[in-house]
Order: structure tokens, then sequence, then C-alpha cells
């Protein structure tokens, strides 16, 4: 029976050159010379630090573009609030969705059900797997999928015949 999975997934090397181009622009810059500024990636979250509120802004503006230009959609980031560490500084975390969790995924599962396609939907872990007895009813479910917003980035993968 054909099916295809539908996961959530960040390519967390695109996620590494991005910061890193962050880092080089930040480093580069005019308005942050002589500021107490960090980029931190540490292959789970994204941390800065810098003296005021307008840093701060450029900080995630800079980090944001940075990371849409290499493919990374920018809905899989989610900002902390921004906290206050001692001193002059502030500090605000980024954290990356990976997979799909059980909230999103009954909001998937009821979406498809209210499409009236023939299809069955199982939730392995992380990820959905649509099945049906036919490939153009997945490809509709597929359409009917990207035309709606989750609140995060879905990808398609593993269709098999």
């Amino acid at each position: 029976m054909p099916s295809f999975d539908i996961v959530s997934k960040v390519d967390l090397q695109e996620v590494e050159n991005g910061v890193n181009q962050a880092k080089g622009e930040i480093a580069n810059r005019y308005d942050f010379k002589g500021s107490n500024t960090e980029l931190n990636w540490d292959k789970a979250t994204i941390s800065y630090k810098s003296n005021d509120d307008y840093k701060m802004n450029a900080i995630k503006d800079i980090l944001q573009t940075k990371l849409h230009r290499r493919g990374v959609d920018i809905s899989s980031l989610k900002f902390s609030d921004i906290d206050q560490v001692g001193g002059m500084l502030m500090k605000q975390e980024v954290s990356l969705v990976q997979g799909i969790d059980r909230e999103t995924a009954k909001k998937i599962n009821s979406s498809i059900k209210e499409s009236k396609l023939k299809v069955q939907t199982q939730v392995n872990n992380d990820k959905i797997t649509v099945s049906s007895k036919s490939i153009d009813t997945l490809q509709e479910c597929i359409s009917w999928i990207k035309s709606k917003d989750f609140g995060q980035p879905l990808q398609f993968e593993n269709m098999r015949k």
C-alpha cells in the first residue's frame, strides 16, 4: 500500500553555517565594535548576549536573515524571552523545533480527516505515516497539508509505492 511520512526536520549543518556567517557579520559591523557581544551554537540551542536592546534586535535580524538564506525555515526557531544577565548584559536563547509533537500531530490528523480524503494516518514517535490505496490520493493529501499552517515547517519523505 503506498504511503509517505510527514516529518519536521532542520538541517543542523545549515544552521551551523548560518550561525558562523552571522558571527562573521557581527564581528565586522561598526555598531558592534567594542561591545560585549557573543553568539554561540551548541548543536541544540543558539544563544546570544549583548549590551542593549538595539544590539539584541540587530543580532536576531542578522541570525534570521543568515539562516533563511541557508534554507532554514524561520518558523522552526523558537525565541525565548530576553533575560538580564548581570551588569548591563542581556541574553536570549533560540531553540530549534525538531520532530512533530503530540499536539501538532493531533492537529494534522484532524485536518486530514476534515479533508475527507480516503487515507489512514499513524503517529510514530515524531513523524506521521500516511497511507492510501491510491498515489493520487496521497498527493492530494500532501497538497492539503501544504495549504494549512501548523506553526512549524513540515517535510514529506519516504514516498513508497
